[in-house]
């Protein structure tokens, strides 16, 4: 029987979201005059609220206004590699990474399933040697310009599940043939652990808490570990 480990990334091998800090360092390296339309952001989370868009809006808004319409990948592609390279070393969590090599000895095939954006997750696997990365895909032109569409759905709660299955099938892998162990620190990703045959609530929210209690799912601390000295 194959194995297989699915990690979340945010909050879960990290210790914050990525998402912010990364559109951030963008600006920062790119385009620091963008700043003046981070106000702007506010109007996205207001619809938010008022559920006048989702989380896929959202996220394309704030990046239209802090990334811009169309930038070069190529261009983008050394801040993405520094963001990788800063994540690492000060943003990841010593017990995440420690896990990660544990599965990677017991034979797992490692998996890192996330609704941040491919655009930087695929660095930041290739530095934790993870082969394989389901993420929230953002449109790239055949010239190579970077837009504000992300293609499908975000890869977000069940969505993120619709993903794995997809991926599953495109791996020519039968569930049935295989012993999956996934890892998250949030509710949202219910889906994904009720779907693994051993579900790891890793710091959790209150809410994945609960129901990890109710689910007899096991509960693991990660918070005190430090960042990863090997980062």
């Amino acid at each position: 029987m194959q194995k297989l480990a699915i990690y979340d990334m945010d909050r879960t091998i990290t210790r914050s979201g990525t998402y912010t800090p990364f559109l951030l360092q963008m600006v920062l390296a790119r385009a620091p005059w963008r700043l003046l339309l981070a106000p702007f952001t506010l109007l996205g989370f207001a619809a938010y609220g008022l559920k006048l868009t989702g989380r896929k809006g959202l996220k394309t808004w704030n990046q239209r206004l802090l990334l811009g319409s169309s930038p070069s990948l190529e261009k983008l592609q050394p801040h993405i590699e520094r963001f990788a390279d800063r994540t690492l070393r000060d943003n990841s969590l010593a017990s995440a990474i420690s896990q990660l090599e544990e599965d990677r000895k017991e034979g797992r095939t490692l998996v890192l399933a996330t609704a941040s954006y491919e655009l930087y997750v695929e660095a930041i696997a290739r530095r934790l040697d993870i082969p394989h990365v389901i993420a929230t895909r953002l449109k790239i032109t055949e010239s190579g310009a970077v837009l504000p569409r992300i293609i499908g759905e975000n890869c977000y709660d069940s969505a993120k599940l619709e993903r794995i299955t997809a991926w599953l099938e495109e791996q020519g892998l039968n569930r049935t043939e295989l012993h999956i162990r996934a890892y998250s620190d949030h509710v949202s990703d219910a889906p994904m652990l009720q779907f693994a045959d051993e579900a790891v609530a890793t710091t959790p929210s209150p809410a994945l808490r609960r129901l990890a209690t109710e689910r007899g799912w096991k509960i693991v601390d990660w918070s005190q570990s430090q960042t990863s000295p090997s980062a």
